[in-house]
Order: C-alpha cells, then structure tokens, then sequence
C-alpha cells in the first residue's frame, strides 16, 4: 500500500511512468479504506498459520479487505477523463478482458450505497465491483485521484481460507465463486498483463523498484 501511494506520487510529480503493479500479502493483513474508523477491536488480535495478521490502511476508500488467498493489482496513470464510475469502467476493461481469455467472465455489480454499512468489502458488490455469473463478487476496487493523476488498485479472491473468513467477518457473510482449478496466479498475471497492453494501447517493461526508491518508500512511510 506504501508503494502504490509512493508511485501515484511520483507519477504525479511527473517523475514516474505510468505503473501496473501485481502482489501478493505476506503476512495475511486486513486492509481498511482511508475513512474507515470503526472496526471489531479483535482485528488487533487475529492470527493465521502462526503469524499475526497486518492491519494497514489503504490510500483509497471503500471498506475493510481480508487480503489471504488473493491478488491485488494497482494501476497508477493519469489523462483518463470521465467521473469516477467513467473512469473505474475504463481501467477494469483489462480485467475484464483478461479474466474472459483465462474462461472466466464478468461483470459490474449493481448493488447501491447501502454498502457503507457493511465491513465487508466482499460482502456488497457495486456498481464499480466486478462479480462472476453467479453474482459473486471476484474484485473489489477503490480509486483515489490527485491532480489529473490516477490510483486505482484491487483485491481478486483466489482461493480464500473459509475458517479465517468466518473469523473476520462471520461465517454468514461468506461466499465464493468457482474458479478454473487449472489457474496459477502466474497464469493469471500474465493473461491480464497482455489484456492491459492491448486495452491501453501501451508496451508494458518490467522494472524492479531500485535500492533508493525503496529507501525513499520507507522512509515515507506513515
């Protein structure tokens, strides 16, 4: 999260291209949205497989994600014009390109507002959420904008452990979709990867995060 909030920064500044990152978590976090105050005071307390989970804050909003068994993706960029929904429907093309060459299709949820009541990221799907034909929701997104420049980033859910969910956010609130059981994440990757080059009309180059600008994250850190 530090990263993506560091690259929208930079790109802001002009110093860095536009960015399309792939991670996992290690520890197993929960990620609250940057106005969310309120939350189970047990979440300080959770453990999984041994290790304490990480409670982090997002830059962007939206509510709490359980980041175990998922992959984020963030895109940095700038000179998308539209509202924020405009804007959303233009950066998830390429997932929902990707998700479509690997057999898996999607489309935006349509749940309104009443999602602010919910904890749960994954527990509401809106309309700037992509779900599978069954309605269950695969990725949640949230957006942040500054100044013409773009953060967008999202959590798709894998293979979730059902058990540490239910101990989250309670078991009633669990759902998941089927996936092809053939899919790696480095399968995954790759296909939105050649989905982004094409939806965005863009070379993408791999490049590593240098010794110094990793310095300058952490030492940026909240």
């Amino acid at each position: 999260m530090a990263i993506d909030r560091w690259l929208l920064e930079q790109h802001q500044s002009g110093k860095h291209p536009s960015t399309l990152r792939f991670y996992t978590w290690s520890p197993s976090a929960i990620s609250l949205g940057y106005h969310q105050r309120q939350y189970p005071e047990y979440w300080r307390n959770l453990t999984w497989q041994g290790h304490k989970l990480d409670l982090v804050r997002r830059p962007t909003g939206g509510r709490a994600v359980l980041h175990q068994g998922d992959l984020t993706y963030a895109v940095i960029t700038s000179g998308i014009t539209g509202n924020r929904l405009q804007v959303y429907e233009k950066i998830c093309e390429f997932l929902i390109q990707g998700w479509r060459s690997l057999g898996v299709e999607l489309h935006y949820g349509t749940e309104g507002r009443g999602y602010i009541h919910n904890p749960n990221c994954f527990g509401t799907a809106t309309s700037a959420d992509l779900v599978l034909p069954d309605s269950t929701k695969l990725i949640g997104s949230a957006q942040l904008r500054r100044s013409g420049a773009i953060l967008q980033h999202g959590s798709m859910r894998l293979q979730p452990d059902t058990k540490l969910f239910g101990q989250v956010f309670g078991a009633e609130s669990f759902t998941t979709g089927q996936l092809p059981q053939s899919l790696s994440i480095e399968n995954i990757i790759a296909a939105l990867i050649i989905a982004a080059s094409d939806c965005f009309d863009v070379k993408i180059e791999l490049q590593p995060l240098s010794s110094s600008e990793w310095e300058e994250i952490l030492a940026h850190q909240p």
